[in-house]
């Protein structure tokens, strides 16, 4: 069984790193320090760290001035609260203005838990992905989250960072390159594209695997960067397999699965089938209850892959 850590934790480490290095990296929140662990960053950093309490919109708007003033602002809450409420000052402050400021989405997905569907966010990568020149990254455990932090720092621009609470399993390496806007090939294969993103990777993996063993040749692409999305590698792998599965831990209405449905109506026909949770809003639980709710789990994609191999796209 692979080791297990927060994605949380990494970013936290990897903003400590930084830190170290370059005296403009400052760190502001929405006074949830302690659980999305900035509170790490303010014991080595305190006069870089700023908590603006429980008011998103102020958040933002604070770190679009220091970003005028040439910092470069981390700005922490709870994922579902920041991309909902503070919207407005993320499209005009941030966006419009096109100010350096990485606005970090925490307690993401079903990470949320037993906070229940007021607190646990299924449609912000669809609303960030949505506002010009934002990047959104989704990064698959605490692994990548580290590189994903270091690339967003020296990135110029608006980032939108998706950050987990919980544990997930660690399933990437910490020698495999990470290029915002680039794919990763995890799996070769001729029948099937899976395609996932954030800690969908790990049950992507399983599915794969336990694929092959059933004489089905699955291509896996992990898709950390949900914008701006690699379409070479998509184009390169749909032309070539003809059916496409997408796996993410939100709604499939406006999410990876849409990013890959734009991709593929444009430039490249093939079958496609969308994982996710579907038009809902989420519930109380232990995370892997809610996994279990959602049907995100492997055996949803290997049944969805036997399935879609009964029908053939031509050219």
């Amino acid at each position: 069984m692979a080791n297990q850590e927060a994605p949380r934790k990494g970013f936290a480490d990897a903003l400590i790193r930084l830190g170290e290095k370059h005296d403009n990296l400052v760190v502001l929140d929405a006074d949830c320090a302690k659980s999305n662990m900035t509170n790490l960053y303010k014991n080595r950093f305190p006069e870089r760290f700023f908590n603006i309490g429980i008011s998103e919109c102020d958040l933002v708007g604070t770190a679009a001035g220091m970003a005028v003033a040439g910092k470069v602002p981390f700005a922490n809450a709870y994922a579902n609260f920041l991309t909902g409420r503070a919207f407005d000052q993320m499209r005009i402050s941030v966006c419009y203005s096109n100010n350096n400021v990485k606005i970090v989405g925490h307690n993401a997905g079903t990470s949320a838990a037993q906070e229940g569907a007021t607190h646990l966010p299924l449609e912000d990568i669809s609303l960030m992905r949505s506002l010009p020149r934002m990047t959104v990254i989704v990064p698959a455990d605490a692994v990548e989250m580290e590189k994903a932090v270091e690339a967003a720092y020296y990135h110029e621009g608006p980032i939108y960072l998706r950050v987990g609470k919980l544990p997930v399993p660690i399933v990437t390496k910490k020698e495999e390159p990470f290029k915002i806007g680039k794919a990763i090939k995890y799996r070769e294969g001729s029948d099937i594209t899976i395609i996932s993103t954030g800690i969908m990777l790990d049950e992507s993996l399983k599915a794969a695997d336990e694929l092959e063993k059933q004489g089905v040749s699955a291509e896996l692409l992990h898709i950390h960067t949900i914008k701006p999305i690699d379409k070479e590698a998509i184009i390169a792998s749909a032309a070539k397999t003809k059916h496409v599965i997408t796996v993410e831990e939100h709604s499939i209405i406006g999410g990876l699965g849409s990013a890959v449905a734009e991709v593929l109506s444009e430039s490249q026909p093939a079958i496609l089938r969308r994982i996710g949770t579907n038009d809902r809003f989420g519930v109380s639980g232990k995370m892997d209850e809610l996994l279990d709710l959602f049907e995100l789990r492997a055996h949803r994609i290997i049944s969805t892959a036997n399935e879609l191999l009964g029908h053939r796209v031509t050219s």
